[in-house]
């Protein structure tokens, strides 16, 4: 990276946009400058470990802009500087995954002995390392109801340091007042720390609602392909040299085809957003309608928890929701998923494609919403033809349907 003082925002190559332009025109000039490259409309891709100076003073005083593959290149450059306007902080860093973006955020803000308070909602790799990897460093981790909002307070011990929220939740979708989090977090000198992979910078920006860490899964919609991996955290000016350092000493860093599939994924991630949302409201309402359906976990739904929040706080949805099912033994759930055409079994989300994933409701917070027996299916709406999709998952209902036992009980299926 370059060469500027420790700990300060990067200096930017790039022309601030701030709020000068919509959100579509920011997506086509954020993280470009053609004057810098012959012309070219795209940043170009840097493979290399190894940068050489021309005097031992350069060298050892580190007067260049790049000194090193893993501290930085110009396409690296353009992709944090993209994301700090989109997000609107005072930096990014880039981390090979979104789970090292995520424990990297946790532990820049977090010693031994500290106190956390985790979302009990959060996505299951970040809660493993809660309990596995902060534990064995002495940190201890309270799981709070999503839904609490400035509510969590008394859970606020001496040593707590940082409080994580995802909203909406993984898999039971409940969305949290963040502000009001922050508020009650800030006030007793604590670290706000955001998952917002759901909604993207365009859809919610968790700085201007006072998060200090922003965190993205890029290898869902910011990518947006499904061939790659990348995770992103923007800082608040008060976060930025801890992350900054954390991250420098960690040695994270991204592969250049990586970081270059992310530039181009970002020209195109409004109208893959605003696609992804239209399919997705078309195929939760059908899904709404349908027997075999006990209930849908979508933040658009004014029955979904944190709904009105949803509407206050967010400027749209995307493609990812669940479906509650009737109880059913397992072979109605194998016949529903495995003959699927279009939506694939797969962990993953934020691609073109529509993906299905079956997830054990007793180990969700919304268990204690629905039925013993009831059958948790995340999906995930992809840009295919809202028709074909429902056409497919109507053949899976009727596999689903066909499989049950006949019983009088309607509370199955």
């Amino acid at each position: 990276m370059s060469t500027a003082t420790p700990g300060a925002p990067p200096a930017s190559p790039y022309t601030p946009l701030l709020d000068r332009f919509a959100d579509a025109t920011r997506l086509t000039l954020a993280g470009r400058d053609p004057g810098a490259y012959h012309g070219f409309v795209n940043p170009p891709v840097y493979h290399g470990s190894t940068v050489l100076s021309p005097t031992t003073h350069d060298l050892l005083h580190r007067t260049q802009p790049y000194i090193y593959g893993r501290r930085g290149t110009p396409t690296s450059d353009a992709l944090e500087h993209a994301l700090i306007e989109l997000e609107g902080g005072a930096g990014a860093v880039l981390c090979p995954s979104g789970l090292s973006a995520c424990t990297l955020a946790l532990l820049s803000c977090l010693t031994p002995g500290d106190h956390l308070l985790m979302t009990d909602s959060v996505y299951g790799p970040v809660r493993h390392a809660c309990d596995g990897v902060l534990r064995r460093m002495g940190i201890d981790t309270t799981y709070y109801d999503p839904l609490l909002g400035a509510a969590l307070e008394p859970l606020i011990r001496p040593r707590t340091r940082a409080v994580y929220v995802e909203s909406p939740g993984s898999y039971t979708f409940e969305v949290q007042d963040i502000g009001a989090i922050a508020r009650v977090a800030h006030a007793r000198g604590m670290s706000v720390i955001a998952d917002n992979s759901w909604a993207t910078p365009l859809l919610f920006r968790p700085h201007d609602h006072g998060v200090d860490l922003s965190i993205q899964a890029g290898t869902k919609y910011l990518v947006g392909h499904s061939d790659a991996m990348l995770g992103t955290v923007s800082a608040n000016a008060a976060a930025w040299p801890a992350l900054k350092q954390l991250h420098g000493d960690l040695g994270l860093c991204v592969g250049p085809d990586d970081l270059y599939l992310a530039l181009r994924g970002l020209r195109t991630l409004g109208l893959r957003l605003r696609q992804h949302q239209e399919n997705a409201v078309v195929v939760a309402s059908w899904l709404k309608q349908q027997p075999e359906v006990l209930g849908i976990l979508f933040p658009a739904f004014d029955d979904c928890p944190g709904h009105a929040l949803w509407k206050r706080d967010f400027k749209g949805t995307s493609g990812l929701f669940s479906v509650i099912l009737h109880a059913a033994p397992d072979e109605a759930l194998a016949a529903f998923l495995d003959s699927l055409e279009l939506f694939g079994l797969g962990y993953s989300w934020g691609g073109f494609e529509s993906l299905a994933v079956p997830f054990d409701l007793p180990s969700q917070r919304i268990v204690q919403r629905w039925p013993d027996g009831s059958i948790g299916v995340r999906l995930h709406v992809g840009l295919e033809a809202p028709a074909d999709l429902i056409a497919d998952l109507a053949a899976g209902l009727q596999r689903y349907s066909a499989a049950c036992p006949a019983r009088e009980d309607a509370a199955t299926c």
